[in-house]
C-alpha cells in the first residue's frame, strides 16, 4: 500500500503530467483555431460558444490559452533541461578536475551571478533582438551558474569518498569516474533543484514576453497575451485574467511538486 507521505506527490505528479499532456496535444484540444480573427466578434464576454470570451481580434481566448501552454510549458521545460544538463556537467568537471579549468569557469560563473538574473535576461534579450528563442537563450546564459555551483560542491564532497579512491586504484579514467560515480550521486539534488525551478522559468519566460522581449504576435504565449490585453483590464478583464490564471495554476502545481519531491528526498529527515 502506498505510504501516506507519498500520496500528495502522486497527486502533484498527475496534475503536472496532465499539464504537459495538454501542452503536447494542444493543437488537437483547441475548440477553435487560435490564429483565426473575427473582428465582428471582438471582445465578446465569456459565453456558451466562447467559454473564456474573445480578444480584441475576435480570437477565442480559451483556444489561445490552450495553445499557449504548448509554447510556455514546452519552451520552459526544454530550457530547464538545457541549463540543468550543461550547468551540472560544467560543475562536475570543475569539481573533478580542479586546477585552471575550475578557476576559469567558476570565476565566469561569479561574473554572471553578480547580476540579478531577470535584469541580465532583460538586457541580453533586448540586445539579441527579442523573440522566444532569444529570450530562452538570455535565460540560459545566466541560468547554468546555479547548477554548476551545486554540482561542483557535491563533487568536492564525493571526491573524498572511499569508493572514489577505489575507482582510481582500479584504473578508472576521469570520464569513467564522471559517468559511473559522480553523475549518479549528484542526480538527486540536481533534479530536486530543477523541479523547484520549473515555476521560476515559466514566470521568467512569461515575464520577458510580457515586456515584449519574448514570443512575438501572433504566437499565443501567456505572457504576451497578458501584455496584449493589459489596456483592456477594466473593460474586458477576461482577456488578461485567463492567461494570468493559467500561469498561476501551472506555477503553483510545479512548485508544489518540487517542494514535495524535496521533502521526500531529504535524507536528513
Amino acid at each position: 500500500m502506498l505510504k501516506p507521505r507519498y500520496r500528495p506527490l502522486i497527486l502533484y505528479v498527475l496534475a503536472a503530467g496532465a499539464l504537459i499532456l495538454v501542452a503536447i496535444f494542444a493543437p488537437f484540444l483547441t475548440p477553435y483555431d487560435p490564429y483565426v480573427q473575427d473582428l465582428q466578434g471582438a471582445l465578446t464576454p465569456p459565453n456558451a460558444q466562447n467559454l473564456l470570451g474573445t480578444d480584441r481580434y475576435g480570437r477565442d481566448v480559451l483556444s489561445r490559452v490552450i495553445m499557449g501552454s504548448q509554447v510556455t510549458i514546452c519552451a520552459s521545460l526544454l530550457l530547464l533541461a538545457v541549463i540543468t544538463v550543461s550547468g551540472s556537467l560544467i560543475g562536475a568537471v570543475c569539481g573533478l578536475k580542479g586546477g585552471r579549468v575550475d578557476t576559469i569557469l567558476m570565476r565566469t560563473s561569479d561574473v554572471f551571478l553578480a547580476f540579478p538574473q531577470m535584469v541580465f535576461a532583460i538586457a541580453a534579450a533586448g540586445a539579441l533582438g527579442g523573440g522566444l528563442f532569444n529570450a530562452a537563450l538570455a535565460l540560459a546564459l545566466i541560468g547554468w551558474t546555479k547548477y554548476a555551483r551545486i554540482s561542483r560542491a557535491l563533487v568536492l564532497t564525493i571526491k573524498k569518498m572511499p569508493y572514489m579512491d577505489a575507482a582510481k586504484m582500479a584504473g578508472t579514467n576521469s570520464v569513467g569516474m564522471l559517468i559511473y560515480h559522480v553523475l549518479p550521486n549528484i542526480a538527486g539534488p540536481v533534479l530536486v533543484t530543477a523541479a523547484l525551478d520549473i515555476g521560476t522559468i515559466i514566470m521568467e519566460l512569461a515575464g520577458l514576453s510580457f515586456l515584449g522581449l519574448g514570443a512575438m504576435p501572433p504566437t499565443p504565449e501567456w505572457g504576451a497575451m497578458m501584455n496584449n490585453g493589459r489596456s483592456m483590464l477594466q473593460t474586458s478583464s477576461w482577456v488578461v485574467l485567463a492567461p494570468g490564471a493559467a500561469i498561476f495554476i501551472t506555477v503553483a502545481i510545479f512548485n508544489l511538486l518540487g517542494d514535495k519531491l524535496r521533502d521526500i528526498l531529504d535524507v536528513k529527515k
